[in-house]
């Protein structure tokens, strides 16, 4: 692992990658952020020794390294999924990837169902915890003790800090950002009626198929990170309604701005 980790930074530092501020993993359908961005430099995936390659059509496969609002971001436009048929090594080794560039902060985003039916399709949650139901795990196998502990903390899975500074942002701007539990499942169906309800009475707000591989990375590294999802669907067992990736799209589009539009303030005050 530390000798692909290695020579995948080595290539990026010699297509002149340098000292990225802010990483950011954008989900499914909210590629909107990098309209914002000042490129550099634009990489495929596939271009880029031991990354894997994005197999959704909703992602793009591309990492974009340059400026928003004067700060240097390194952007994962579409990230890699359990249901692709990675593990969770696979998953996570762009994070590790670029807090070896240099990244002080990670922003993460994702597409999810509204378990909690007091918040509606196309408006945002700020995560603030998660339940993992994953039936695997990235920190699985021999500890990398120059990333982490053994054992790492998960007190504060969610930076407090930049959660803070989301929620003002979110104010400012006259945006509704709810707050909750995210659960993780492998995917790629949706869920069944009885498994929204397990779901919802296990305290989970929203449910989705990524998101929580990288921020367990995160913290093994001590890299302060946040997510917020946009949600696609309202998950009502009783009165569930049939849901396809165009409407999880559609809704995800209409919500996109809100979402650009606050991490693209958090860049500028990190």
């Amino acid at each position: 692992m530390q000798e692909k980790l290695n020579e995948t930074v080595t290539f990026l530092k010699g297509l002149g990658v340098e000292n990225p501020e802010t990483g950011v993993v954008l989900g499914t359908g909210l590629g909107g952020l990098v309209s914002e961005i000042e490129t550099i430099e634009e990489i495929a995936y596939d271009k880029i020794p031991h990354f894997p390659v994005s197999t959704v059509e909703s992602h793009s496969g591309k990492l974009i390294y340059g400026t928003i609002r004067g700060k240097k971001v390194l952007v994962m436009q579409g990230r890699f999924h359990y249901y692709e048929g990675y593990d969770m090594k696979e998953i996570t080794f762009p994070i590790r990837v670029m807090k070896l560039m240099g990244i002080k902060n990670l922003l993460i985003s994702n597409a999810a169902g509204a378990v909690n039916l007091a918040y509606k399709k196309s408006s945002l949650m700020l995560i603030t915890d998660h339940i993992n139901l994953y039936k695997s795990h990235p920190l699985v196998g021999k500890n990398l003790d120059d990333f982490g502990p053994r054992f790492p903390d998960m007190s504060e899975a969610y930076s407090t800090t930049l959660n803070n500074e989301l929620r003002a942002i979110a104010k400012e701007k006259n945006i509704l950002l709810n707050e909750g539990v995210y659960v993780p499942v492998s995917g790629p169906n949706l869920e069944t009626k009885a498994e929204y309800r397990m779901i919802k009475k296990f305290g989970g707000d929203a449910v989705g198929m990524s998101t929580v591989p990288e921020v367990i990375v995160a913290r093994h590294m001590n890299l302060p990170c946040c997510a917020i999802s946009v949600l696609t669907d309202e998950c009502d067992p009783d009165n569930l309604e049939v849901v396809d990736i165009a409407d999880i799209l559609a809704a995800a589009a209409v919500a996109e701005p809100q979402l650009t539009a606050i991490y693209t303030e958090l860049i500028a005050r990190l």
